[in-house]
């Protein structure tokens, strides 16, 4: 009946090893959210270049208009 035996505690060494294997999973979750969603954002700006692309492709903009909103999303 000692502290670590768990007998009178309720947690023991197991409870422990619980509370920690969740903890890590956990933040092992948040850190790939994370990583995705900071990937996914350096593709947005390129996403923005090629339609701007295709504007002006299609004559939508004309070359000033296109030369400005390039520089306004430093590409």
């Amino acid at each position: 009946m000692g502290l670590m035996g768990g007998d009178g505690w309720g947690w023991g060494m197991g409870g422990l090893q619980m509370v920690l294997f969740w903890g890590v999973i956990i933040v092992a979750l948040v850190l790939a959210v994370k990583w995705i969603a900071s990937s996914n954002a350096g593709s947005r700006g390129s996403t923005a270049l090629e339609t701007l692309k295709e504007r002006y492709a299609r004559g939508e903009i004309d070359k000033d208009e296109f030369e400005q909103r390039k520089r306004d999303l430093g590409g």
